[in-house]
């Protein structure tokens, strides 16, 4: 009971108000942290966390991905966002927990690269929808084509933290998306996953809103065909009456049809854990000696370094890891620190491709020169990484989504996912605008962004990409990050540079080719009168002019 005011409070009175918080619970107040602080950002992170999820579904089953987002407006501020997958579908009885509890899920443990990190993103998404509007989350799944599809209604009981299973039954119901050709007919198929989350949102066009989003997933994921769809509320002018106007399909198709690599989990390097984790990893472990524990539970450590590192920790190899003392375990963290160790597996990640982002930017961003530049795998805390850049560059005015005196665009992707929000707390925004790029031909202010109409394309792909909040928005300024994307991009800058002199020459020369056609003929017109040529013999004075002013003054 609360204490009236003015009241001093006693320890035992301090005592009867403390409770448990649940994390639902305390994101349920700090929605913000997940990137639901506003209805117009609620309705893209609930698309990006949806989307991501499904790109992870269905790459990992092999399938090559098709995925339906529709936004249906169904009062004045309120929509039901429905995203629609081919993926392998999700089994019934894990429905509940994976689309209503938080921090559950399949990535967390693992360190393989993948979009999505938490287990927080989709189950926040159908949080906030019950915050605002207090509907229930609805699932439908169908896993195999023999066995029917399930519908689910769920909640989060945000005291506890768990799924509340609001309706379930078995439907006929199958995953249909709009045809290929115009008049062609659906495709079908018998297995996949839909989510439909009604919520308090606003839709805006713009750089932040969804077409956003999909235009640059599209652009970062080329194997991927992407429909989308809005339905909004019109008034009728008749009545007065709002009443919902049908919008069309918006496809974005393959540019690619081959899956990227597979991508396998790896144990943490030892120089990446820290001294806290190291305890808790060998408390845990099922190896029966130290020794054991090194070489099983960690990558690059083979049973000659194991033994290496106990003879340089003094300790006994063959002594039970749960049981090693506190003083020893620092004895030991510091023996791993100082022994060589091989650079972490690098076939945890599956970067994008130069050819494949070179694909994914032709296909969004008409322009005059693309090139791309794929770095070496780095490692940053133990974690490897490795950072991909491009750039779109056309003509001023060729593109009209590309000004020639606006900033040049800049697209961020993590683990291929589109980051819209916090670019100016980005360690990519910042690397963006260190290199000076007046030393590659462009016009860049002082301490901003390049000037010119160009789409350039940053990514990082990670076992753990380090994100500066939940909402996985912006990447932290980690040294090693920040040094290869100024690497990559200074590399990009000098690709660029070649172009730009050649577009440079070739103006400069088309420019003196066109007072070359201006001048000549009044020039032969000249000779004519004052040599009293005929017109047969001024034609081939203008030729011979024309031939001999290209040869002297232009780069031909």
């Amino acid at each position: 009971m609360a204490q009236k005011t003015g009241t001093k409070e006693t320890a035992e009175s301090m005592a009867r108000q403390q409770r448990d918080i649940s994390v639902s619970e305390f994101f349920l107040k700090n929605r913000h942290l997940l990137g639901f602080d506003s209805p117009r950002k609620a309705i893209m992170t609930t698309v990006k966390e949806a989307v991501d999820n499904a790109l992870d579904a269905c790459e990992e089953a092999g399938q090559l991905p098709e995925i339906a987002v529709e936004l249906r407006q169904v009062a004045n501020g309120r929509f039901v966002v429905s995203v629609q997958d081919n993926g392998p579908g999700i089994v019934r009885t894990q429905i509940p927990k994976v689309f209503a509890k938080l921090l559950y899920g399949s990535k967390f443990h693992r360190l393989r690269m993948s979009r999505g990190q938490q287990g927080i993103g989709i189950s926040a998404a159908g949080m906030y929808g019950q915050l605002t509007t207090g509907a229930a989350t609805v699932i439908l799944s169908k896993t195999k084509k023999s066995t029917p599809a399930h519908r689910q209604e769920v909640q989060i009981d945000t005291r506890a933290n768990k799924p509340a299973v609001l309706r379930n039954e078995q439907v006929d119901w199958r995953p249909e998306f709009p045809p290929e050709q115009e008049d062609g007919d659906p495709v079908c198929y018998s297995h996949g996953t839909q989510v439909a989350i009604e919520m308090a949102a606003q839709y805006v066009r713009g750089r932040l809103s969804v077409d956003e989003y999909l235009k640059q997933c599209a652009v970062a994921n080329p194997h991927l065909r992407l429909h989308f769809k809005v339905t909004l509320l019109k008034k009728d002018k008749a009545t007065g009456a709002l009443q919902p106007e049908e919008g069309t399909w918006q496809t974005y198709d393959r540019a690619v049809k081959t899956l990227p690599p597979p991508v396998e989990a790896i144990q943490p390097h030892p120089h990446g854990v820290e001294l806290g984790l190291l305890m808790q990893m060998l408390k845990d472990s099922r190896a029966r000696t130290l020794k054991g524990a090194l070489h099983e539970d960690f990558s690059r450590v083979s049973v000659r370094v194991a033994q290496d590192i106990c003879d340089r920790a003094e300790l006994n190899p063959k002594a039970n890891p749960t049981r090693v003392a506190h003083r020893e375990i620092e004895a030991l963290y510091t023996a791993i620190q100082d022994t060589k160790l091989m650079r972490p597996p690098l076939d945890c990640l599956a970067p994008i491709g130069e050819d494949q982002i070179l694909a994914g930017l032709k296909k969004e961003f008409p322009a005059d020169f693309y090139t791309a530049v794929t770095r070496s795998p780095e490692v940053y805390r133990g974690n490897p990484f490795l950072v991909e850049v491009g750039v779109a560059c056309a003509k001023p005015g060729e593109n009209p989504d590309l000004g020639a005196e606006d900033s040049v665009r800049v697209m961020r992707f993590a683990n291929r996912a589109p980051l819209l929000y916090m670019s100016g707390a980005c360690a990519m925004t910042d690397a963006m605008q260190a290199v000076n790029w007046k030393t590659y031909g462009l016009a860049q202010p002082r301490g901003s962004l390049p000037i010119g109409p160009m789409a350039f394309f940053l990514h990082i792909a990670s076992v753990w990409v380090p994100f500066t909040s939940e909402s996985k928005e912006a990447i932290a300024h980690y040294p090693e990050i920040l040094k290869e994307m100024t690497f990559a991009l200074q590399e990009l800058g000098r690709r660029l540079v070649v172009y730009l002199g050649r577009r440079k020459r070739a103006a400069e020369a088309n420019r003196k080719r066109h007072y070359m056609e201006m001048y000549i003929p009044h020039l032969a017109l000249g000779l004519q009168d004052i040599l009293a040529l005929s017109d047969k013999q001024k034609k081939i004075v203008e030729t011979d002019l024309s031939q001999m002013l290209e040869r002297t003054h232009l780069d031909v």
